[in-house]
């Protein structure tokens, strides 16, 4: 399993990386596309996430999201996009749960 993460926040990336250190790391949300890993992780609530999503899943890429759990209307786009969206709590706790059952 190949995994790309756009995770800017450097102490939210460090937790992924330890999670799938392999994992190809991005930058900026074009960087996404075209050629994505089978999993693509995103923070949601970073300009332009939530747009990218419906494109990324289009590549057949299993997409799995945070933000805050208060931002209803960005989760529910993500969500609606066909993002696996968890609120950021949930997304740190479970997260090797998540990557594993990728």
């Amino acid at each position: 399993m190949s995994v790309t993460v756009f995770v800017p926040d450097l102490m939210d990336r460090s937790k992924v990386l330890a999670a799938v250190p392999d994992a190809v790391v991005v930058a900026s949300v074009g960087q996404l596309a075209p050629e994505v890993g089978d999993v693509v992780v995103i923070d949601l609530s970073r300009p332009g996430a939530i747009a990218a999503v419906a494109p990324l899943v289009a590549t057949g890429a299993r997409v799995i999201g945070f933000a805050s759990h208060v931002d209803r209307d960005g989760l529910d786009a993500a969500r609606a996009a066909g993002c696996a969206v968890y609120a950021r709590s949930a997304f740190f706790s479970r997260l090797g749960e998540l990557l594993s059952s990728s």
